[in-house]
């Protein structure tokens, strides 16, 4: 008797060198292997999967070769580490993804690695919200660095959601560079606690919404 597709172990693609820390899993609505990313993540594939975070204030940059399929997304909370912190890191991971200037120097440089042309690389990018009420805008600060960044670097930025008062959950897929993005509601939540918290942390040392396309 032939096996129901439901019932055959599914076994996920090799994940690059170094990214085995994280989260991934069947996703059944994709009919795809998922990887998730929170603050401070990065991850670049080859395979057709499909990427997942949820932003606050944090900024998400998509990057993919077209030609290739080699893509990735990043997940930072800073555009850069204050003064008296160094801009390093160790690893894959670390510390220092939390911050922009890091994500994207190393999201970029493992993209190229795996065999992606720096001169195709097409980019979007998402988040950017107001979510934590009362402190400086964080969010208009990554948009400015990422902004800013992409012109420094003569990177095609290809489509972008950024800013607003929402958070927004992103999906996105390297292999076709589809992207899509929902805004979630405005009102305190889990997220902007966590990510309060998390700026914290860092400085110390949802009712969906329409899903658009990118």
């Amino acid at each position: 008797m032939n096996a129901n597709p439901s019932d055959v172990e599914r076994i996920a693609p090799k994940a690059v060198a170094g990214f085995s820390h994280i989260r991934r899993f069947w996703d059944p609505r994709h009919d795809a292997w998922a990887a998730k990313l929170v603050p401070g993540d990065f991850y670049v594939t080859r395979h057709d999967e499909v990427l997942l975070t949820v932003l606050g204030s944090c900024v998400s940059v998509c990057i993919r070769d077209p030609a290739s399929g080699i893509g990735g997304m990043n997940h930072f909370m800073l555009p850069r580490p204050p003064a008296q912190e160094k801009d390093h890191w160790h690893g894959l991971s670390g510390a220092a993804t939390r911050y922009g200037t890091a994500s994207m120097e190393q999201l970029i440089g493992n993209i190229i690695k795996l065999g992606a042309d720096r001169a195709r690389l097409e980019v979007k990018l998402f988040g950017g919200g107001r979510v934590l009420a009362g402190i400086t805008d964080v969010g208009r600060q990554n948009i400015e660095f990422a902004r800013e960044f992409m012109h420094a670097e003569k990177l095609i930025v290809a489509a972008e959601d950024l800013g607003g008062v929402w958070p927004r959950q992103v999906q996105y897929f390297p292999k076709t560079g589809r992207a899509r993005v929902r805004r979630l509601e405005r009102p305190d939540s889990e997220l902007t606690r966590r990510e309060a918290s998390y700026l914290d942390t860092i400085e110390r040392q949802p009712k969906p919404g329409e899903l658009d396309l990118f």
